[in-house]
């Protein structure tokens, strides 16, 4: 008599304690690193922006002497370059971070780059290449300086001896009086730039609807050569009401502040360059929301929040 039996019932195999363990772990990880990003602000943002540069910053770190980047400097002749007069490059040392983004500034009307010499090393160690420009001659106007410093850019980006840490699409013009109105018309000669800040400007044309360049207008309330109501505030009032800028009047100034160091044009050039060089939105809370009348600050103006 054949006999049927029962098939007998089929157990799936029971995972190894290692395999067991290490799903464990691999799932804590992304556990973890999701709490990670959600706890701490901007963490995420980091990991996506590869161009910012340096330590989350604080309001005491931007309104420091010098940030965390050791500097070197280098002269630059006027006999190896065209178009401008010469100057000096300060720059990160290390390269550890890879490249910088750069930003030349002018002179005004018969100053040299002394004159805003404090800026170089200022700007440079927080993580920016900066050059500062003697001018062809000392009386040249703001439409000769904007072509200047659009020179200086090009030999910075493609002859100067820290090219390779010169990142040439993340640029900005800066400049003093008659630089600062050259900073203008460099922006509306060049769109790509990244940021324009003219520290009390002067120019005879007040009225700039072509730029698309972020821009920070800086005026000084006791000036009596570029008068703000005839100068950095008609600037500021012609940009594009869609484009990302900001007005901001010193308290207690004069048209030659910009020429010593100065805490308050520190902070808020610092601040700006980032934003919009790097597009590090970690120095947006230091622009937006907008600053008040302080000691120091006579007005602010600007939109907020910025877009780019």
């Amino acid at each position: 008599m054949q006999q049927h039996r029962l098939p007998s019932r089929q157990h799936p195999p029971r995972p190894s304690r290692s395999r067991t363990l290490t799903g464990l772990l691999t799932a804590a990880a992304a556990t973890a690193g999701l709490l990670l990003t959600a706890l701490v602000p901007g963490a995420q943002a980091a990991a996506a922006n590869p161009y910012e540069r340096g330590p989350a910053p604080t309001n005491a770190s931007i309104e420091a002497s010098r940030g965390s980047y050791a500097t070197s400097q280098t002269s630059v002749s006027s006999l190896v370059v065209s178009g401008f007069g010469g100057g000096t490059i300060y720059y990160p040392t290390s390269t550890a971070d890879g490249t910088f983004g750069a930003v030349v500034i002018s002179p005004g009307f018969t100053a040299y780059q002394s004159s805003i010499a404090w800026l170089g090393p200022r700007l440079a160690s927080q993580g920016f290449v900066v050059f500062t420009i003697d001018t062809n001659t000392t009386l040249d106007q703001p439409d000769s300086r904007g072509r200047q410093l659009l020179s200086a850019l090009d030999y910075l980006t493609q002859r100067s001896s820290v090219r390779t840490r010169v990142d040439a699409t993340r640029l900005g013009v800066m400049g003093h009086s008659m630089g600062g109105g050259g900073s203008l018309e460099a922006a509306k000669s060049r769109t790509s730039l990244k940021a324009a800040i003219p520290l009390t400007g002067w120019n005879t044309d007040k009225t700039w609807p072509e730029l698309r360049t972020p821009t920070l207008v800086v005026g000084a309330d006791g000036d009596t050569v570029a008068p703000v109501a005839t100068h950095s505030e008609p600037f500021y009032q012609s940009l594009p009401g869609s484009l990302d800028k900001a007005y901001l009047e010193l308290r207690g100034a004069s048209h030659f502040t910009p020429n010593s160091s100065n805490t308050t044009i520190a902070k808020y050039s610092i601040s700006w360059l980032k934003r919009f060089i790097d597009n590090d939105t970690r120095y947006e809370q230091f622009l937006c929301p907008i600053p008040q009348p302080s000691l120091t600050i006579a007005e602010y103006r600007g939109n907020c929040p910025h877009s780019s």
